[in-house]
Parts: structure tokens; C-alpha cells; sequence
């Protein structure tokens, strides 16, 4: 189906029209959307910064506008008009990047939200990792957040109106249950050694180096974006997918 820009009382109004209560959508700017009019799956990975730093992004004839001569494409935000399939990755690694409101439930193979992206689903999201650590972010599912790991750091706690269904791995003063987040862990006595990949713990002992974002938890953080970064996984029997085609910043 063809994308279309949609005036910000346009979008309104189909937020509406789905029942997608105002005080989740009352953040975001008020200005033109993309629109994908219903259903929308991507063969690849889709990096929400990649507007900024190659001028793409994967509606990109979204009606053509010559006053972004130069940055065609320019967007604040995307609105999926039901469900989200991206067959890769989705990740935000940098400040000032759009907005992803998806009417639907929403899958990938793992999702970083690491810049100030808005993410807003008003079903579920199911992905093999989540990874939050920027308090910029404003994320809201309204359904069930499903992810054999959820990385939750630097005061970063998403709304969830189900729960979330996974391993939550948080910072030790953090308690989820004050944040309103139920928790059902189908395996509570794995270990992490049991869930991840060995490429991206530290062993016992082992001295992270520079990578220390999350060194006290045993994980290598900058590995990690990484291996997401060439498509590879994060989870024991997760599924490699395709790589970005250029590496973005990392911070």
C-alpha cells in the first residue's frame, strides 16, 4: 500500500478512530506522520536513526516532498495502521530520531532502544531481546511486552498494560512492581550463561576493558550492539538475520 504524510490532526483523528487512548499519544510532536495504511512487514532490519545519517528510511515515497530537498523523507514519525513485522532488528542508538507508533502488535527478531525515539504499540511486542537504557525514551505497549531477555538500565522503565513476559534484567535499587511492570519468568533459575550467547559475557574475573556500560551485570555491551549490528544473535537458538548495510554511531 502507498505511505502517505498525514497533517497531525489527521493522525489525531485516526488514533481515534482505533481507540488508541489520547494520554498514551499526548507526547508526541504535533506535526506530519508518515502513514502505512494497514498491515506492514520489512524484509531487514529497520535502524530508526537511519533518516539522519543517509537520508533514508524505509517509507521513503511517502508522497515526495520538495521542501526537504536534501533530507527526503524527513519525518517525525511513522504510524502503522496495524500490525508491525520486521523480519530483522529495530534499533535506536542516537538522539533526534522518529517516532514508531504501531496500531497493531509489533515482532522482530530484537529491539534496542538506546536514543529518544517514541515507541508506541497498541498491542503486543514480541522480540527475542529488548534493550532499554535512555530515560528520553518514551515507550508504551499496551499489551503484553514478550522477550527471553529485557535489558531495563539507566532509570529506563517502559509502560506496559499487560506484562511483561521474560527474563527482566534491571538495576538492584529498581523494583518493577512500583513501576506498575508484572513479570512472569518462564524460567526464574536459568542463568544468563543459560539464555545468552557466550560471546557477550564477561567471565569470571574478566576485566571489561573500555566496555563497561553494563560490566557490572557480566555483560558486554558494546558486543552486543555489535553482533546486532551484523545480524547476529543475542539469545542461545536465536536466528541470525540480515546485517545492517553501514554501521551506526555507537554511543
Amino acid at each position: 500500500m502507498e505511505t502517505i504524510y498525514r497533517t497531525w490532526a489527521e493522525t489525531v483523528a485516526l488514533f481515534e478512530e482505533r481507540g488508541f487512548p489520547q494520554e498514551t499519544y499526548d507526547s508526541l510532536y504535533e506535526d506530519e506522520y508518515i502513514l502505512h495504511p494497514g498491515p506492514a512487514a520489512l524484509p531487514g532490519s529497520l535502524w530508526l536513526d537511519d533518516h539522519q545519517y543517509r537520508h533514508l528510511n524505509p517509507w521513503i515515497k511517502a508522497g515526495g516532498r520538495p521542501e526537504y530537498e536534501g533530507i527526503d523523507g524527513a519525518v517525525t514519525g511513522y504510524v502503522i495502521d496495524g500490525d508491525l513485522h520486521v523480519d530483522g532488528n529495530i534499533l535506536n542508538l542516537e538522539d533526534g530520531s522518529p517516532s514508531l507508533i504501531v496500531l497493531g502488535d509489533l515482532t522482530a527478531a530484537n529491539l534496542v532502544l538506546t536514543g529518544s525515539s517514541y515507541l508506541l504499540v497498541q498491542g503486543d511486542i514480541e522480540v527475542e531481546a529488548f534493550v532499554g537504557n535512555s530515560t528520553d525514551q518514551l515507550v508504551d505497549v499496551q499489551g503484553d511486552l514478550r522477550a527471553a531477555l529485557a535489558i531495563l538500565w539507566d532509570e529506563f522503565v517502559p509502560e506496559i498494560g499487560g506484562r511483561l513476559r521474560g527474563r527482566a534484567l534491571v538495576p538492584d535499587h529498581l523494583d518493577l512492581d512500583d513501576h506498575g511492570v508484572t513479570v512472569e519468568d518462564p524460567a526464574p533459575h536459568a542463568a544468563l550463561s543459560d539464555l545468552l550467547v557466550p560471546e557477550i559475557l564477561l567471565a569470571d574475573g574478566e576485566d571489561p576493558g573500555d566496555d563497561t556500560h553494563l560490566a557490572e551485570t557480566r555483560l558486554r555491551y558494546e558486543h552486543m550492539i555489535d553482533r546486532l549490528v551484523r545480524g547476529l544473535p543475542l539469545i542461545r537458538g536465536g536466528r541470525a538475520v540480515a546485517p545492517l548495510e553501514e554501521l551506526p554511531p555507537v554511543k
